[in-house]
């Protein structure tokens, strides 16, 4: 275990519970396919607001989840100490997307402005609804109206332009909607 001090955490995933009394823990996955976090290495995990360095001394695919031991944890008590830790890993270890690709943590956080030039607020998350992604608007002061919106996470159709510089979105969306 050690300090992280960078600042560029993306977060992959999150400690649920324990397993077992070795100091196994399960794990929740944010990646696509879920196994894909099992592969990152070291783990960042967020203590008490800070960012700390574990190494896994083992992992794998368990029934439809997955489970992990941390090399420093070896009793159900210790591993109790991070059930409901964030999993973070460096962000430069994630691949290089596409032109036009995003993750959803770029997404996250963005101002949506409709091509009319209404702010709908900012983008709190993303779910994954099968047929298509959709996006968590929350409204806030500076935008339209303070109204939640559902807003479908289709480029080209309704997403006409992300600037995350800018840290805008902007889309072909009715506010009254």
């Amino acid at each position: 275990m050690s300090r992280n001090t960078s600042n560029d955490i993306t977060v992959v995933g999150q400690i649920t519970s324990v397993y077992g009394i070795k100091g196994w823990v399960k794990v929740f996955s944010h990646t696509d396919p879920m196994e894909n976090l099992l592969s990152y290495t070291p783990w960042q995990l967020k203590i008490n607001g800070q960012w700390q360095t574990f190494k896994l001394e083992a992992s794998k695919k368990h029934g439809k989840g997955l489970i992990a031991k941390l090399d420093c944890v070896h009793d159900r008590d210790h591993a109790q100490r991070f059930s409901g830790v964030d999993i973070g890993i460096d962000s430069e270890l994630l691949p290089k997307l596409g032109e036009g690709e995003y993750y959803w943590s770029q997404l996250e956080k963005l101002t949506v402005i409709t091509l009319t030039g209404e702010n709908l607020g900012r983008v709190s998350h993303l779910l994954e609804t099968g047929s298509n992604d959709v996006m968590v608007v929350r409204g806030n002061a500076e935008s339209y109206d303070r109204r939640e919106r559902l807003i479908p996470y289709l480029p080209d159709i309704v997403i006409k332009e992300i600037d995350l510089d800018a840290g805008t979105m902007r889309i072909d969306w009715d506010p009254e909607f």
